[in-house]
């Protein structure tokens, strides 16, 4: 769908402002999407975006509707490993390990394939599943030597699950392998090792720091809570149609379910 420019430039600015902020401040992120939701809420972009805003919130319904809303529109598969850990976080683990069994997982890259896996894993030890979430880890990906996007996320999450399961020894060995992987320091490894070992660390700075510290929110950002704010009735019509359309989601799917027992029966 092709808008026009002034229209386009608003929408892109919001945008913009989502990926520079959904790390640091979720909530100023969230803000800007329900503005670009509001200008473009046709634009599959703008629908992925408001659904990673209101994932990283924590908001999981209305991610959840809102990646359905950008699957629609596109038709790709890329979405399926989040949309199933949306269903994690609304306490749906079951469909999140029914996702994981779908042909759609099959489409996906190998990064997307690795995000899987661990949301299954997840899953399973939401449900009290500790063993079989580290059979689910257990994958040629883990075991190799290449160090690739996924590689310390991998190792990190097969590590607290060997921790979870009493196997510390084994824990603390992919711990380390962690760290070699996570050049970034993307994950707290190198912490969660020391902790193993009985380091502690003691922030020599303290509150100087914090006293220091200049102001991270942006003017603009408070101005876009505001512009989202000053226009209730246009965001309340769009939480009913997102909701109207999570609500015709669920009864699609509960629907093929029945049929599916149906058929099996």
């Amino acid at each position: 769908m092709s808008l026009p420019k002034t229209l386009a430039d608003d929408v892109a600015r919001n945008l913009v402002m989502v990926a520079q902020l959904i790390d640091e401040d979720p909530e100023q992120a969230y803000a800007y999407s329900r503005i670009a939701l509001r200008l473009a809420s046709r634009v599959a972009a703008v629908r992925e975006a408001a659904g990673f805003a209101a994932y990283a919130t924590q908001k999981y319904a209305e991610a959840l509707a809102e990646f359905r809303a950008a699957r629609r529109m596109t038709g790709g598969v890329d979405l399926w490993p989040v949309m199933a850990d949306c269903e994690r976080g609304l306490g749906r683990p079951e469909r999140a390990m029914a996702m994981a069994g779908e042909p759609e997982v099959q489409k996906l890259d190998k990064a997307g394939q690795v995000e899987m896996r661990l949301v299954a894993a997840g899953a399973r030890r939401d449900m009290g599943q500790i063993d079989a979430a580290i059979v689910t880890l257990q994958s040629p990906e883990l075991a190799s030597n290449s160090v690739q996007p996924w590689t310390a996320r991998l190792r990190y999450a097969y590590a607290d699950a060997l921790l979870s399961a009493g196997r510390e020894d084994e824990a603390r060995e992919w711990f380390g392998k962690t760290i070699e992987a996570d050049k970034d320091g993307a994950t707290d490894a190198s912490d969660r090792l020391a902790e193993l070992d009985g380091v502690e660390f003691v922030d020599a700075m303290g509150e100087d720091e914090d006293e220091d510290e200049p102001a991270t929110v942006a003017e603009t950002g408070a101005e876009a809570e505001a512009d989202v704010d000053s226009d209730g009735d246009i965001d309340s019509d769009i939480d009913d149609a997102i909701e109207a359309e999570a609500e015709a989601d669920d009864e699609i799917e509960v629907q093929a379910d029945d049929k599916n027992s149906h058929d099996k029966g």
